[in-house]
């Protein structure tokens, strides 16, 4: 079994997005600013913009292209890793919050 490849693309958004998220609510848990509980919230709006364009990028490049799709049929499900991540990350602030 080979090693899994992405494409550079969909594994950068992914980790940013990952990355800039854990670091927020991280920062958030430990703090309870409300400051950061409006970044994180126009955060997600934007990160989610981003992640669905990056995931159609994907899944029209994992479509159209025959050749050499895998890296990008496997980025495209990296790119839909960030949903569970972020209801987690949701019910965590939610719960901390109330």
């Amino acid at each position: 079994m080979g090693n899994i490849r992405f494409s550079t693309e969909g594994k950068t958004v992914f980790y940013l997005s990952f990355a800039l998220g854990t670091l927020i609510l991280i920062s958030f848990l430990l703090t309870k600013s409300e400051v950061l509980l409006t970044i994180g919230f126009y955060y997600v709006l934007t990160a989610a913009v981003i992640n669905i364009i990056v995931f159609f990028y994907e899944f029209v490049s994992f479509i159209s292209n025959i050749t050499d799709n895998k890296p990008h049929g496997n980025s495209a499900v990296l790119m839909l890793l960030n949903i569970p991540i972020s209801i987690v990350y949701f019910l965590a602030v939610i719960n901390c919050t109330f």
